[in-house]
C-alpha cells in the first residue's frame, strides 16, 4: 500500500511538472486550438476535446471559441433611396469556422469584431441606400389589405397603397440580403456569419417630425371613415326603428278603433233597448242628464209653461 501511494504521488508530481512546463495542454468542448512555434502556426487547428502535448517554451497553444458569438454594431446614419435619413442599429451572430485563417487574418476576437464592423456596416449601407424607407420598416402589406377590407372597394385599396407605399421586399428580405452580401466577405477571415438583424431604426429629427405628422393624418382619416360608417349604421338603425314604431302604432290604433267601434255599437244597442222598453222614462232621464251637464249652482233657469221639463216637475209634484 505504501509503495502504491508513492507511485501515485510520483505520477502526480510528474504530471504537475509537465503541466507547469507547458508540455501538456487540454481542450474542452467549447474550444479549438492553433499551435504556433516562434509565432508561426504549425499544423491544422485542433477541434477535438482532450489532452495534448507540445514542445515546451517553443510552441504555444492559442485558444479560440467554438461557440456562437455576438456582434453588436453602433447605430449608423444612412440615407434611403427616397432621400430620408435614418439611424440603423444592427446586430449579428457569428462563429470561428477556420481557426488557422482566423489567427492569421485578425488574430483574436477583438480584431474580428472590428473587421465585422466594416463588413456588416458596409453591407447594411449598400442595401438600405438602394431601397425606400418603407422596405426597412415593414414586412408585409397587411395594413393596406385591412384598409381595403374595411372600405370594401378596389379604389380605396389603390388609394391606401399609394398613401402607405406598398412594399416589394420588406424588412426580413432586406436583412437576408445584408447577410448574403456580408457572408461573401467574412469567410476570408475564417469567420462564418450565421445571422444579421436590424435591431432598431430611428428617424433623424426632420424625418421623425414628418413621419409623426403623416401618422396623425392617417389615423385621423381612418377615424373619419369609421365615424362616417358609424353614422350611416346609426341612420339605418334609427330608420328601421322608426318604421317598426310606426307599424306598431298603426296596428295599435287600428285595434283600439275596432274595440271602441264594438263598444259604441254595444252601447248604442243597450240605449236602443232601454228606449224601446220605456220611451218616456228614457226621454226624461236624457233630459235630466242634459240639464245636469249644462246647469250648475250659479245658473238661473227660466221655464215657460209649455216646457216639457216644467211639465215633468209639475206632474211629479201632483203625484
Amino acid at each position: 500500500m505504501i509503495k502504491l501511494a508513492y507511485t501515485i504521488s510520483a505520477i502526480a508530481i510528474v504530471g504537475f511538472m509537465l503541466l507547469a512546463s507547458g508540455v501538456i495542454y487540454t481542450i474542452d468542448e467549447t474550444q479549438q486550438v492553433v499551435i504556433t512555434q516562434f509565432g508561426q502556426p504549425i499544423g491544422e487547428p485542433i477541434n477535438k476535446a482532450g489532452l495534448y502535448f507540445k514542445t515546451p517554451f517553443v510552441q504555444q497553444a492559442n485558444y479560440f471559441e467554438k461557440r456562437i458569438l455576438e456582434w453588436d454594431g453602433n447605430p449608423n446614419q444612412i440615407p434611403t433611396k427616397d432621400k430620408k435619413y435614418i439611424w440603423v442599429d444592427t446586430t449579428a451572430r457569428w462563429r470561428i469556422k477556420d481557426a488557422l485563417k482566423f489567427l492569421q487574418s485578425v488574430g483574436n476576437e477583438t480584431g474580428a469584431q472590428a473587421r465585422l464592423d466594416d463588413i456588416i456596416d458596409s453591407a447594411t449601407r449598400d442595401y438600405v441606400t438602394n431601397h425606400n424607407l418603407v422596405e426597412a420598416v415593414r414586412d408585409t402589406n397587411r395594413i393596406i389589405e385591412d384598409l381595403a377590407q374595411v372600405s370594401g372597394d378596389e379604389d380605396s385599396m389603390n388609394q391606401a397603397a399609394e398613401e402607405l407605399e406598398k412594399i416589394s421586399i420588406g424588412r426580413d428580405k432586406l436583412t437576408r440580403g445584408i447577410l448574403e452580401e456580408a457572408s461573401l466577405i467574412a469567410p476570408q477571415y475564417g469567420i462564418e456569419l450565421i445571422d444579421v438583424r436590424i435591431k432598431r431604426i430611428n428617424y433623424v429629427v426632420d424625418v421623425q417630425k414628418k413621419v409623426y405628422e403623416r401618422m396623425i393624418s392617417e389615423r385621423k382619416r381612418a377615424a373619419e371613415r369609421y365615424r362616417a360608417e358609424g353614422q350611416g349604421k346609426k341612420a339605418e338603425i334609427e330608420g328601421q326603428r322608426e318604421k317598426e314604431l310606426n307599424q306598431i302604432t298603426s296596428e295599435a290604433y287600428k285595434t283600439a278603433e275596432e274595440i271602441k267601434g264594438k263598444a259604441d255599437a254595444e252601447a248604442t244597442k243597450i240605449y236602443a233597448d232601454a228606449y224601446n222598453n220605456d220611451p218616456e222614462l228614457y226621454s226624461f232621464l236624457k233630459t235630466l242628464e242634459t240639464y245636469r251637464n249644462t246647469i250648475d249652482a250659479d245658473t238661473t233657469v227660466i221655464l215657460s209653461t209649455d216646457s216639457e221639463y216644467l211639465q215633468y216637475i209639475t206632474n211629479a209634484v201632483k203625484k
